[in-house]
């Protein structure tokens, strides 16, 4: 179907869906989801307290004793996996460190922990720029931060200055700093990460979740800018499209095209009315093309709030009620997107992880 004509064709909104790659978009959304986080640090950082607590219970080992991690401890979160790695600079030798390189060369985000408590150090900024020979994503964070609470300032000024950026203080011990800045420092480095922390993490879901909403919607009013009448309807549906399947994602359910597919085909005709009122801005130069990326966006977001909806009441939503959650989602959307959603903490005993690493020691 050519784009250009495509208004004058969109009385049918299952034959452009049809047109949709399903198999490329199944595709692309379970890649993502096997998105690989490594944590890797020195020895004594705090690693398998932070591996525990986003875990969620005790898997890897923890202990004062330096070098209690003897290889990778590898363990699934979700879809994707969190790697503990053995400490740099043990007395034993290399081979764990080389053990840890290894790892850290497969991930996909690097989650590069140091310890506050001892400072920072030269060999921490070296260890910093051997990672990054791997051409990944890295994070830097400063654990233990709750044991140098007062120092803490001059901590961070004295890290700065080693390794030529601010890390990010957290305790791993008592879970500050986790899910208020360190998850979202995650995620804007590797955006992928959403599903499976949406999918494992039930405290977190529905901000997570709102993030994906809105970074979809602020894309889809990018791409309706562009002047051409019809041009951008197959791209904003399969963005939409992906985006139904990514919240289907973060909430356990399988990613079958078919639940886009039913969502959108429920929702179509006031899709319908709103595509068209967006290419008939087209026609107005500067104005319209802003009407019609502003329509783009407050659409995606009813599509997304409906989508969620959907999936947080296990799919048993009559089409009715589907088409009733749109209309609602679009009259809140614009407001709602300039709202500024960030990541909740997780509250105390809401999560098994609370229980699982509060008492645990610094390993």
């Amino acid at each position: 179907m050519n784009p250009l004509t495509l208004p004058s064709h969109m009385n049918d909104l299952q034959t452009i869906l049809k047109g949709l790659d399903w198999h490329e978009l199944e595709h692309e959304v379970a890649q993502e989801a096997q998105t690989r986080l490594v944590i890797v640090g020195p020895v004594n950082s705090g690693k398998s307290t932070l591996f525990n607590r986003l875990h969620g219970q005790r898997v890897s080992a923890v202990s004062a004793v330096p070098g209690t991690t003897k290889g990778v401890v590898e363990h699934p979160l979700g879809p994707f996996h969190l790697v503990d790695t053995p400490g740099f600079g043990e007395v034993w030798g290399t081979d764990r460190a080389a053990i840890a390189e290894a790892a850290a060369q497969q991930a996909d985000l690097i989650l590069l922990l140091l310890d506050a408590a001892a400072g920072v150090r030269q060999s921490d900024h070296d260890l910093y720029v051997s990672l990054q020979r791997f051409g990944h994503p890295i994070v830097v964070a400063l654990n233990k931060a709750d044991l140098v609470a007062q120092d803490l300032p001059w901590v961070l000024e004295n890290a700065a200055k080693v390794l030529g950026l601010r890390p990010i203080p957290v305790s791993a011990r008592t879970g500050k700093g986790i899910s208020d800045a360190l998850l979202p420092a995650i995620l804007q480095a590797q955006p992928a990460l959403a599903i499976a922390m949406a999918r494992e993490l039930p405290s977190v879901r529905a901000q997570l979740v709102g993030r994906i909403i809105r970074q979809t919607a602020w894309f889809n009013a990018a791409i309706s800018l562009q002047p051409i009448p019809g041009l951008d309807i197959p791209v904003l549906l399969a963005s939409q499209t992906r985006m139904v399947l990514r919240i289907a994602a973060a909430y356990g359910d399988s990613m079958r095209a078919s639940h886009a597919r039913e969502l959108l085909t429920a929702m179509a005709g006031s899709l319908l009315s709103r595509y068209l009122g967006m290419q008939l801005a087209k026609l107005v130069p500067v104005l319209g093309w802003a009407v019609s990326s502003a329509v783009s966006a407050a659409t995606t977001y009813a599509i997304g709030e409906t989508a969620r909806r959907y999936f947080e009441m296990g799919g048993n939503v009559r089409p009715l009620d589907l088409r009733t959650l749109y209309r609602r989602g679009r009259r809140l959307a614009l407001g709602n997107l300039f709202r500024r959603q960030p990541v909740a903490p997780v509250e105390p005993g809401a999560e098994s992880a609370t229980a699982a690493g509060s008492d645990l020691p610094q390993g």
